[in-house]
């Protein structure tokens, strides 16, 4: 499975998704840091890669359909800092490994994972 990760998100994110086989790259990496919404997401569909973000957009299912994407995940901590985010990113990986998110938007909280399908 493919990645990508936003640049809200610490780099570690990435690292950690390698580390257990995932394909992750970063917006910063490509070179899109700061660049519009519109731009990484559709580079996200290009590449069929699962957009991993923190930014509240992207749970818009009217503007970014999860049917005609290859996932999308919104992570939702209560503090934004490195370790509560990294936790997070924990809880992803151990989901990854019985679900995917084709098609999907993930709403990942500390205490629960949303699914929403469309």
């Amino acid at each position: 499975m493919k990645l990508k990760i936003d640049e809200n998100l610490p780099a570690e994110c990435a690292v950690l998704l390698r580390n257990a086989g995932f394909e992750a790259d970063t917006v910063c990496d490509e070179r899109l840091a700061g660049a519009d919404d519109s731009v990484v997401v559709s580079r996200s569909q290009e590449e069929d890669r699962v957009l991993v973000t923190l930014d509240l957009d992207f749970c818009n299912i009217r503007t970014y359909p999860p049917s005609r994407h290859a996932g999308i995940i919104v992570l939702r901590p209560k503090r934004q800092d490195k370790p509560t985010v990294l936790r997070l990113m924990e809880r992803i990986l151990m989901t990854l490994s019985t679900r995917t998110p084709t098609g999907e938007l993930w709403i990942v909280e500390p205490d629960r994972i949303r699914f929403r399908a469309g």
